[in-house]
């Protein structure tokens, strides 16, 4: 097994990777990068590369905490540090798994020690680990919310705060935090995306020479890590020098009223909500400037900035895909090139340098693309000797409606008539606007992952009662164990004012709140819904119903069914976009085979339960209720519906059936599913409550 890390300066490519991650060991100021990316893309790698150059800090002795000793922390639980001794040690860099509990994140008290003898007995958990260091999330878009909540406070006061039961205490945990993840398996909450100063987009190079070359290092390094690490050495202490040398250039350099105009007209110019993309901004711009050697920022530096810190924060729904139009940023940019040759308010002195910056042409952040970049990219004896600082890396560009053969359209569109059987595809429709939805839950008490849907028992949430301990005590019911306790004080021997407790007499919380579910959406591309109106109408609805389970932190899958077969269009994922992408290309036409449909649904809900049986499945099905596929059509639909019904599965029908002639097939489906019918207009949160208020209004009348 490797036992050296993998040198940072051994990455092929990858440029703005790297230079996000350099960066932020520059200025830990800058609030950590988010790499997004396909899968194996050095993401985790580079990460764990950067910790090996990080510059060593200066710990009190013996401190869990990581206290500086030039300004120890007066809450810190091993305090008071009143004459600390000083020790150097190298900066850590802590993983946080993705399935770790809150207690190991935060710390954990003992509670029965607490209570019997009044000792906070904390043990430190990853956030103290982290403090001063680097708190690397791998897959940080699949944490759970409670893990989430407790990083955001962290990450935001620069302090976590363990509170249980009256027993506080609090320690700093100011960090640089790195995030990785595929926007395949779902996106981030917009609160926790924002917290990141910077965001990377990684993609595996398409040149078969640059594929080769990592192939070939990484070969090497699983050989013999040692000689391949010795091979780089070089570069790495190169590298190394080269960040304590930026990080002390970076108190000197000048961010003038200029460039502070141009980074507030290019936030204002994106609609960037907030100020923290200012600031971020400006900490990214002065950092590039100290990473190429300068104490002045230019406009490059602020384009290179922009480029990092502001696609991310430009979403404004789960729909949207991060990006900034480069086109744009130069245009708003462009606007300063006239005021440039006018002198900003200078400090006394006679060296003010020169605020234009140097020739673009020159070394620095916008020269010519060195395959060094930031941190190498050659093997050493490849370097240009001519440019011994290195060159910071650019950014990277980078037919007509089938019809059912058995029944006209009740909505007065007649779509062309297709032979029997022929599934031949009208172009898909663009779904309508998202709307808010109404909440359609799983009925009973799940135990499922914590979210905003279904009534669940979860380690947060309303206390409903009280239980012995299963495993770790860290939800503890005060007023039970105190009455457990009670009965016993005599016999135990009490004299003294304290409470003898027992570990058999503590008594942890029964609470309950809200689980994701699997949200399954199958949904009836046949023939009888191609005309155009009602598919977008029916797009916009299955829209809207995805972003509401991104906000309630649902799992969600698609099937589509039409011409003889029915299709997995998505597999069970926590990506919404993918969802959406999948529905905005989804093409119409054919017979109506919903058995097939059903069949499939329930194929991947027995899969799903397999892989993770405590997420409860709601099943939403989007359908006119019509069956024209196979040998008897309905009454195998009706079987089908009747043997999801029969395992439990909730289901919700979306009557898309329109016009003054219904059949009333969907309502039939419903009754089969034991599930709720509802019509597209039912859909819609704001046409139930506007018939809640009537309802009511009617009551108060009578």
């Amino acid at each position: 097994m490797p036992t050296a890390t993998y040198p940072f300066t051994a990455i092929v490519a990858m440029d703005d990777m790297r230079l996000g991650l350099l960066l932020n060991a520059v200025s830990p100021a800058i609030g950590g990068v988010l790499v997004r990316g396909e899968k194996g893309t050095a993401k985790s790698t580079a990460v764990r590369a950067l910790s090996a150059l990080l510059p060593e800090i200066d710990v009190v002795a013996g401190c869990r905490f990581a206290c500086d000793p030039s300004a120890p922390d007066a809450a810190c639980p091993d305090g008071p540090h009143p004459a600390p001794e000083r020790t150097a040690r190298a900066a850590r860099m802590v993983e946080l798994p993705v399935g770790t509990s809150e207690d190991r994140l935060v710390g954990s008290l003992d509670i029965e020690r607490a209570l019997a003898e009044g000792v906070k007995a904390f043990e430190p958990g990853l956030l103290a680990d982290a403090h001063r260091g680097v708190l690397y999330v791998d897959e940080v878009n699949l944490l759970g919310d409670h893990l989430i909540d407790s990083l955001l406070d962290a990450a935001a006061m620069g302090a976590a705060h363990v509170e249980r039961e009256g027993v506080s205490v609090r320690h700093s945990a100011r960090f640089l935090l790195v995030g990785t993840m595929n926007p395949e398996e779902g996106e981030l909450r917009p609160q926790l995306l924002d917290r990141f100063g910077l965001t990377v987009e990684v993609a595996a190079s398409r040149e078969p020479e640059e594929r080769v070359e990592v192939v070939r290092r990484r070969l090497a390094y699983d050989e013999d890590p040692a000689a391949f690490a010795a091979k780089w050495a070089a570069e790495e202490e190169a590298l190394r020098e080269r960040i304590a040398a930026a990080r002390a250039l970076l108190p000197d350099v000048r961010l003038g009223d200029g460039a502070l105009r141009r980074i507030a007209a290019v936030c204002a110019g994106f609609d960037v909500d907030g100020m923290r993309g200012d600031i971020v901004t400006a900490r990214t711009a002065t950092a590039l400037a100290a990473w190429a050697g300068r104490t002045e920022v230019t406009t490059e530096d602020i384009r290179q900035a922009a480029l990092l810190s502001l696609p991310h924060r430009r979403r404004r729904n789960p729909f949207d895909a991060p990006g900034l139009d480069q086109a744009k940023l130069d245009e708003i940019l462009s606007r300063f090139e006239e005021d440039e040759d006018d002198p900003e308010p200078q400090d006394p002195g006679p060296d003010n340098p020169d605020p234009n910056g140097p020739d673009p042409d020159g070394p620095g952040p916008d020269g010519p693309d060195d395959p060094n970049g930031p941190g190498g990219g050659q093997p050493p004896h490849h370097r240009d000797t001519n440019d011994p600082a290195g060159q910071l890396p650019p950014q990277r560009e980078d037919s007509t409606a089938g019809q059912d053969a058995t029944a006209p359209d009740a909505a007065g569109e007649q779509p062309q008539a297709q032979p029997a059987g022929a599934a031949s595809d009208a172009p898909p429709v663009s779904p309508t606007d998202p709307f808010r939805t109404r909440k359609f839950d799983v009925p009973g008490l799940g135990d499922g992952a914590a979210g905003r849907r279904s009534r669940a028992r979860t380690a947060h949430g309303r206390t409903t009662g009280a239980r012995r301990p299963q495993g770790h005590l860290s939800r503890l019911h005060l007023a039970a164990t105190v009455q457990a306790a009670a009965p016993h004080q005599r016999a135990r021997g009490r004299s003294g004012p304290g409470l003898v407790v027992r570990r058999d007499d503590l008594r942890e919380a029964v609470r309950e709140g809200r689980e994701g579910n699997l949200v399954l959406f199958l949904v009836d591309a046949s023939g009888s819904m191609a005309a155009r109106k009602r598919m977008s109408a029916v797009k916009g609805a299955v829209l809207s119903l995805l972003l509401d389970a991104y906000q309630r932190r649902d799992k969600i899958g698609m099937i589509t069914f039409r011409g003889t077969a029915a299709e997995v269009a998505l597999p069970p994922t926590s990506s919404v976009d993918a969802g959406a992408a999948r529905l905005r290309q989804l093409p119409t036409g054919g017979r109506t085979p919903l058995a097939a449909g059903l069949l499939q649904a329930h194929e991947v809900l027995r899969v799903e339960r397999l892989r993770d049986p405590s997420r409860r499945p709601l099943l939403v099905v989007v359908t006119d209720g019509r069956a024209t596929g196979g040998v008897e059509p309905l009454p195998r639909a009706r079987h089908a519906a009747r043997l999801l019904a029969g395992q439990g599965i909730a289901s919700v029908v979306v009557d898309c059936e329109s016009g003054p002639v219904r059949l009333g097939l969907a309502a039939e489906l419903g009754r089969e599913l034991r599930g709720p019918v509802v019509t597209l207009d039912d859909v819609r949160a704001e046409n139930v409550s506007a018939l809640v208020r009537t309802v009511r209004a009617d009551r108060r009348a009578a």
